[in-house]
Formats: structure tokens, sequence, C-alpha cells
């Protein structure tokens, strides 16, 4: 394999590493963790409430003793998931303060949410890039946090370029914070398009979105949900739909942080169905609208456990989030990647619909993809198995930059890029004819071996920035000299085309 010319990329020696003293509460409730799903919590709950006042005074001290460093409102945390369980009580008399938190505490467990692996990230523009010097940039990068069960979570830190190609990362908080989840707001034609893809009967779903408006609440949503005709319900397929718009509704939501929390303490955790086993591989992207309105949008996957399916989170802030599921046939699979404005009016997106290709998908309104065309395919040998984005575009005056991987002989990844046309970005300019960086030493060696990944690079100067992970475990930085490396890929053209099977 042809190798890339020296000085065109340069590794740094920054390293973002899994730390498994970085926790959170969760809720937990006593046999829900086994495949049965039987719970056991109200049987727990008696126990503790035949407990006399002492013996509760005292263990509820030794729980203090033991997490109260551990997590900043434990208190809160734990009369929160007594409160979920509350209605496990029955005819028990007032329980007392003390009480409530033991049985809370009975319903806690910690989970150190990136003790596996921290790794394939993004970058962009920090929102706030007040009292920097001239020269530097703040960023903030995403991470995709592994914890125990292999589940993910998307993890947030600030950072700053410097004038000199350096690169600094915020160590975080000393305590995580994992926000509050409100469901919706919703969109009628949106949520129709999701419904497209779920089984039942579509007169039922008639029948409830017919009654809405065109935004409408959760509480909107189960009031048109009640005057449906129960005969209608009562149909398996009309069981099937509401189960669906449930499902749906669940599945879209708003996520805000505390105001006093710093960014580099939050962490975006799985809050909906369609995310219950993880939430993969956040693009985040600055995305600057026709009339100059900037949001941040993160395409990421969310897995059910079963499914696989790209969602969309959007900020202004990075404090507020509002998580929405994408529809249309090239939303399909994983590492769909918004580019960072409207080109012609519409919306543009990298996708991989068909699990091995590089596509560009099109949308009118960023929420229902209903076509892609493909602009690369595996024709290398070190990319046989499949190719993927690994991250948005990047406008350059030569381009749309892509940074691309690809999988070849002994599951071994590689990063490398093309160029599609600034116009029409189904046009393919060029791709380069080598990696552009693969996993080297003890990059091999991890939770996955052979792997280089990354979700997102960022132009600063001369330079594009590009935080990579390796081996699913750790992440670094490369930088790439963007005026040795375009001439590179336009010098190599197009891929020549293999035969089709």
């Amino acid at each position: 394999m042809n190798r890339l010319p020296e000085g065109v990329l340069e590794r740094t020696t920054v390293r973002l590493r899994p730390d498994p003293a970085r926790i959170v509460s969760q809720l937990f409730v006593a046999g829900e963790e086994m495949p049965s799903g039987s719970s056991r919590a109200t049987t727990v709950m008696r126990r503790v409430l035949a407990l006399s006042e002492e013996q509760v005074e005292t263990e509820l001290a030794g729980v203090f003793e033991r997490f109260g460093d551990r997590h900043e409102h434990l208190s809160e945390e734990l009369v929160a998931h007594f409160e979920h369980l509350s209605d496990r009580t029955g005819d028990t008399p007032e329980l007392s303060v003390a009480r409530r938190m033991l049985v809370g505490a009975y319903a806690t467990s910690e989970y150190a949410f990136e003790s596996v692996s921290l790794c394939n990230p993004s970058i962009v523009a920090h929102p706030d890039q007040s009292g920097i010097a001239p020269g530097q940039l703040r960023f903030l990068i995403s991470l995709r946090a592994i914890g125990e069960g292999h589940l993910s979570s998307i993890e947030l830190r600030a950072g700053t370029l410097d004038g000199a190609g350096g690169i600094s990362v915020e160590e975080p908080g000393r305590f995580a914070v994992t926000g509050t989840v409100q469901p919706g707001p919703y969109d009628r034609d949106a949520f129709a398009a999701l419904l497209a893809g779920h089984g039942g009967d579509v007169e039922v779903a008639s029948m409830v979105l017919g009654r809405l408006p065109g935004r409408f609440t959760r509480l909107g949503l189960e009031e048109s949900i009640a005057a449906v005709p129960a005969r209608a319900v009562a149909r398996g397929g009309g069981r099937l739909m509401i189960e669906a718009i449930r499902t749906v509704a669940d599945s879209n939501y708003t996520l805000t942080f505390p105001e006093a929390s710093a960014v580099s303490e939050r962490v975006v955790r799985p809050a909906g169905p369609a995310e219950s086993h993880g939430m993969e591989d956040a693009r985040f992207v600055r995305f600057v609208d026709d009339d100059g309105t900037v949001t941040y949008y993160g395409t990421y996957t969310a897995f059910d456990g079963a499914r696989v399916a790209p969602q969309l989170i959007a900020t202004d802030d990075f404090r507020v989030f509002r998580v929405a599921q994408l529809a249309g046939p090239a939303a399909a699979n994983k590492g769909m990647a918004l580019f960072p404005r409207r080109i012609g009016g519409r919306y543009f997106a990298l996708s991989r619909w068909d699990r091995e290709t590089n596509a560009v998908a099109t949308s009118a309104d960023g929420r229902v993809w209903s076509d892609a065309t493909e602009v690369q395919r595996p024709e290398r040998a070190w990319e046989l198995v499949q190719v993927g984005n690994c991250g948005s575009p990047i406008e350059t005056d030569e381009g749309w930059l892509v940074i691309t991987h690809g999988v070849g002989p002994m599951r071994a990844y590689c990063l490398s890029a093309l160029l599609l046309d600034l116009d029409d970005p189904r046009v393919l300019r060029g791709s380069l004819a080598v990696p552009l960086l693969e996993a080297e030493g003890a990059e091999r060696d991890g939770y996955v071996p052979n792997v280089v990944y990354s979700c997102g690079a960022i132009l600063h100067g001369g330079s594009l920035v590009l935080p990579y992970a390796y081996g699913d475990r750790e992440t670094s930085f490369a930088r790439i000299s963007l005026t040795r490396l375009l001439p590179l890929i336009l010098g190599a053209g197009p891929a020549p085309r293999a035969s089709r099977a």
C-alpha cells in the first residue's frame, strides 16, 4: 500500500482517556436489570418500610458517609428516585423524609459512563469566542463515552486552539450533570413521516394526528389518543399504532441542563426508547442558515437493542438540546452527517443508507430524507469491506472536504479523504489514493483493535485539526496541512471503478 507523503499529517501528544471515577447516579429498579425484566422493587420497598425509624436514620447516615462526596446533589437524587417508585407504597402512612431518601437509595445505583472508552470525537467552534487572544479559537468537542453494558452517551469538553498549533482541552468538572428531560414539542408532518416506518392501523394514526395542530404538545397528543373510538383501538393494528405513536413521542424530547453547570460537566445520556441501548458517534456541525441564524446540529446513531437509526440533536448554546428522529429511506442505518449550510435552498447530508457506500442525501426540511446519490463505493484495497464518512463536510475553495473511513483486511480501519463539488455535492471531484491515517504502534490495541475513527474535524489557520479515536479506547488529535492535502486529492481524481458484483 502506498503511503501519505511526509509533512501532510502530524500526530500530537494530546490524549483524552476514559476515567472510571466519573460517575452519575441512575434509577435502579431491582430485577429489571435481569433478562426476564420482572421487578422485585415492591418486595425490596416493603423490607425498607419495615425498618424502625432508628434503623432508617442509621442506614441513611451510612449512605451519606460513603457516597455524599461523590454526588453534588445526592439528597435530591434520592428523593427523585423514591418518587419514581412512590406508587408502590400502598396504604403506608406518610413517610419521613429520611425513609423516603433511604427507599430512594435502594432504588439508586452509580454508573461510570466513560469507564470503558472515550472515543469517536467531533469538534466545532464554541458559541462563545469572547476573551480569547488573536489567532486562538475556542472549541467544543463531543465524545462517545462508553460504560458498563457497552452503553454509549455523549460527553462534551471545551478547549482552545492557539495560533502556533497548540491544543489544550479543559479538564472536566468534579461532578457530571445529566440534565432534565421534557417530551416534545412535536411537528405534525414530521411525526406522520416517522409513523410511516412503523406497523399498525393507518386509520388510527389519521384519527390521532387529524385532531392536532401543526405544532403540538405531549398533553395534546394524549388528549387526541383518548378521543379515538374504543372499537378502533381494540383492533390489533390499532393497538400497534397507539404504541408506535407513544414510542415516537417518547423519542422526541428536550433536554435541559442547569445554567450553573459548565459545558464540560454535561453528559447527554439515552432518554428515549429509540436510543435505550446507546447514543453513538455524534457528528456535530455549526450550521449557518440562509438568514444567518446559527444552530449546532448533531446527527447520532440511536440503538434500541435491535435497530439502529440516525437521530438529530439541535442546540443554540449546548445547554438546551432538542432531540428528534429522522425519517425517510436516506436516513436509514448509521453515519449521517449534515452539511454546514443549505445548498440551493435544500439541506444536504452525507449518508450511508446502504451500509457500505458514501452517498449524498437532500431534504426540504432537514427531517425527512427521501433520496440519496452514491458518490463513493469501496474501490481501493484498504476499504473493500465498506466506506463511510468521519463527520460533516468542510467547505474549502476547492470543494467540500470529507474525511472518510474505510475498512479493509483483518477489519482494520483507516481514514482517508475526498472532495465534492461546492455547487453540487453529488459530484465527486477526487479521492485520496492512500490512507490519510491508520492505527500505528500502541494505537492498534484497545477495546476494538486496529480501529481509528473520527466524527468531525475543524479548520484553524491553514490546518485541519482532526480529533480521532484509536482502538475504541482513547482520543488524540492530528494536524493536517490543507495546502498539501487538497492537491493530493485533486491529483488522484476519483478512484478507479471496480467491477460491480
